[in-house]
């Protein structure tokens, strides 16, 4: 923002030699800075990550090599000397340059590409590694962990795993094709109804990164992301048992106030909020909501404003939603409504 207000004015004052100059400066500058952040593939922080890097990295620098090439060989046969250009018409390097090299520079990045995916088709053929079902849903995401116990503990939107161990996602959709992409773990991988795919991942240091659905699925795809979380092993191990609990009981006379106000008018039929008697299926488990990074599939932060946001006008922030707007409520029951949700960490 402060580079466009300069750049303005600078026209504004004529110097518009200096703004090329600039302005040429930032279209450098942009591609590297998409490089970096928690959605970006060219920071891995997973095995599944690190072993794409390479391949990433060799497609993109064959295809620059190859770019180069076309462009000198069209270079030549339009402004060369025409014994250049002779030699350019002969049929050997029509046939050559045309078929044969780009024939043997696909196939083998094909053969390089299909060592590397049959590498992560060996690690989920493993016995004995810990699963995590990652459901899509329209458009949110559905996470189910299980307790060495057996005990199955839903969430939603976040995704939490332990540093240094691998973990399999078993991938399902209930409506439609959806994809599972978190770029700093491993690849993507398709979540087809009526089957579930699997994918091996597993997270080399702590941090926080996120995902995407990468998989055009209607009208609210471009916000259905998701946040992973990576957590030294006994930190996850404390976690996971926190959350296999129910739900927090309201500490203050407004989140009690809150509570009865998310019974009495229906959210419960929709959301489930274990040891309350809401019981719903349909959106995200609340149980633990107050502890997540995000609100709406990381389409907003999450903080009372926001949830106060969400329940009145949610369909403007995430249209086609399936969470209808309730606008019924005074300011003071959804400050309420709010605080009960927030306190349920």
């Amino acid at each position: 923002m402060m580079a466009m207000r300069f750049l303005k004015r600078s026209v504004a004052a004529g110097r518009q030699p200096v703004t090329r100059s600039i302005a040429a400066a930032l279209l450098l500058i942009l591609p590297i800075a998409g490089c970096s952040g928690p959605q970006s593939a060219l920071s891995p922080r997973g095995v599944e990550a690190f072993s794409i890097g390479p391949l990433f990295w060799t497609a993109t620098w064959v295809g620059l090599v190859v770019t180069l090439i076309v462009v000198v060989l069209v270079a030549v046969a339009l402004y060369g000397p025409e014994r250049w250009r002779t030699w350019l018409g002969q049929d050997w390097i029509i046939i050559g340059g045309g078929i044969v090299f780009p024939v043997t520079v696909l196939s083998g990045l094909l053969v390089y590409g299909l060592l590397i995916m049959q590498a992560g088709a060996m690690r989920s053929a493993q016995v004995g590694l810990e699963s995590i079902t990652i459901r899509g849903k329209l458009w949110w995401w559905e996470v189910v962990y299980t307790t060495p116990e057996g005990e199955e503990i839903p969430s939603a939107n976040e995704l939490r795993l332990p540093v240094d161990r691998p973990v399999r996602l078993l991938l399902e959709s209930d409506n439609v094709i959806h994809s599972f992409w978190a770029p700093q773990l491993g690849g993507k991988l398709d979540m087809i109804p009526g089957r579930t795919n699997e994918l091996v991942v597993e997270a080399t240091e702590a941090g926080v990164s996120r995902g995407q659905c990468a998989e055009y699925c209607g009208g609210a795809h471009a916000l259905m992301s998701f946040f992973v979380v990576a957590m030294p092993q006994d930190e996850y191990d404390a976690w996971l048992a926190s959350k296999a609990e129910g739900a927090r009981a309201p500490a203050t006379a407004e989140q009690e106030r809150g509570q009865r106000l998310f019974l009495e008018n229906g959210c419960g039929a929709c959301h489930q909020v274990r040891g309350t008697e809401a019981r719903g299926l349909i959106g995200p488990d609340l149980t633990h909501v107050g502890s997540r990074l995000s609100l709406a599939a990381a389409a907003l932060p999450n903080d009372t404003k926001a949830l106060m946001r969400w329940i009145t006008d949610g369909q403007h922030i995430k249209p086609e939603n399936r969470m209808p707007p309730f606008r019924q409520f005074s300011g003071g029951e959804l400050s309420a409504l709010a605080a009960y949700l927030s306190g349920l960490e």
